[in-house]
């Protein structure tokens, strides 16, 4: 455990960054490829779309779901251990989806299994990343993400020549292979232990105060519309394209050039959320209304250069909007309840990636065509750039990176709770 006052804004912050990197690309870069194994499943299990769609929507629900689990665990044994057994639950769920014999078999192994290890991976690093950074944070963790871009590019044709070359089970094997070096990544993360967690109380102080917080819930329920329509391209898109009569390797070709696109927005926005004085929030929410727009506009573009230029579009614009997403939550709970603020976020936000691609699957089998699915998937999204407008000095020039009404509400809610003898937990 390393004890500081303050956020050291590097040191030992960059390899956490490292290891984040690394994680987000074997979390976020397997589902986002995950489309290249939805046409097979599809194929292989004589299967409708929404009922296919579940097997990444349920992996999605649970990393998120249960992130206050590995929240939770990591403020009590430190993010070390807990990031390292996610990585081997995993892997182990790959490597049972390998042998699967039916959906369901897919939905336990690939959804609960694999998605539980995702929960302990994912929200715990990127929490001890927040807490190694405060002027830096945005970049930081915009480096960390770029993870997923870099991986989204390199797996997308990856994953689709092991699929014609081993055929599914053989490349989700390879894949369980894949998911094991998340071990690695967590034996790199140090807790560190900082001057204002004392006042934060424990975490039942924390999670009173942040359920009775409402900038922090209208937070809350506007990431969760924007996780509703978020990842439907990467589920979908591939076969909207096959449907435009796209050859499989041109449409994986497609998906990474929104993922080179999505690197490049995830470096740019998180340089631009520190350099620009003001809520980040200000600029989630103009990368929000742009996602919004070219996910609706997908539908309209028939051309290969159009849809080249959309996939661009949207690839830089979804990179953009991850990194303010996380750099906005320190500005609205601070540091000190960082791992609870982020895991409660990730377990609302779950309804939306339950029910996101479903939906369009089913939007797709009613009507024949991902029409209504890309414009419901943008309206999402927009409808969540919406809510961000009302958050506290959205139109202020004034820095919000030491959410101070927050400390006295914990000192508050901590005496509170203590005099009715409940304890600091």
């Amino acid at each position: 455990m390393a004890h500081r006052a303050e956020p050291p804004d590097g040191g030992w912050g960059w390899m956490v960054v490292l290891s984040a990197f690394f994680q987000s690309a074997l979390v976020f870069g397997v589902l986002r490829s995950f489309g290249v194994f939805f046409v097979e499943l599809v194929a292989a299990f004589e299967e409708q779309a929404a009922r296919v769609s579940w097997i990444a929507s349920i992996g999605i629900a649970v990393q998120q779901f249960g992130s206050p689990v590995g929240s939770a665990l990591s403020t009590k044994y430190g993010p070390r251990p807990v990031v390292m057994a996610g990585g081997i639950l995993a892997a182990s769920g790959m490597l049972l989806a390998s042998l699967a014999t039916s959906l369901t078999h897919l939905y336990l192994s690939i959804g609960l299994l694999s998605g539980s290890g995702w929960a302990l991976t994912f929200t715990p690093t990127m929490a001890c990343l927040s807490r190694y950074f405060s002027r830096r944070r945005s970049l930081a963790t915009g480096l960390a993400l770029t993870g997923v871009g870099l991986s989204s590019f390199a797996f997308a044709p990856l994953f689709q020549w092991l699929v014609s070359r081993y055929a599914w089970r053989g490349a989700l094997l390879l894949v369980s292979a894949l998911s094991l070096h998340l071990v690695a990544c967590g034996a790199l993360l140090r807790p560190l232990s900082l001057r204002e967690d004392p006042v934060m109380g424990g975490p039942g102080t924390q999670l009173t105060s942040l359920l009775h917080h409402s900038p922090f819930l209208r937070y809350t329920a506007a990431l969760t519309l924007i996780n509703t329509g978020y990842f439907i391209p990467y589920v979908h898109l591939m076969a909207h394209l096959q449907d435009l009569d796209w050859d499989p390797l041109s449409a994986a070709f497609l998906l990474s050039v929104a993922a080179i696109s999505d690197l490049v927005g995830r470096v740019a926005s998180g340089w631009l959320g520190d350099a620009i004085p003001g809520p980040v929030a200000r600029l989630l929410m103009l990368w929000t209304t742009l996602t919004g727009v070219s996910l609706a506009l997908f539908p309209v573009a028939r051309a290969p250069t159009v849809l080249m230029a959309l996939a661009v579009a949207y690839g830089f614009t979804s990179g953009a909007l991850t990194p303010v997403a996380f750099s906005v939550l320190p500005e609205l709970v601070g540091t000190g309840r960082i791992y609870c603020g982020l895991g409660l976020v990730q377990m609302v936000e779950s309804i939306g990636g339950l029910l996101g691609a479903p939906l369009s699957g089913y939007l797709r089998d009613v009507t024949g065509s991902y029409t209504v699915s890309f414009v419901a998937a943008g309206a999402f999204l927009l409808a969540g750039s919406a809510i961000l407008i009302t958050l506290p000095r959205f139109c202020s020039s004034a820095s919000t990176s030491k959410p101070r009404d927050l400390v006295t509400e914990a000192v508050d809610t901590k005496v509170s709770l203590t005099k009715e003898g409940l304890g600091e937990d």
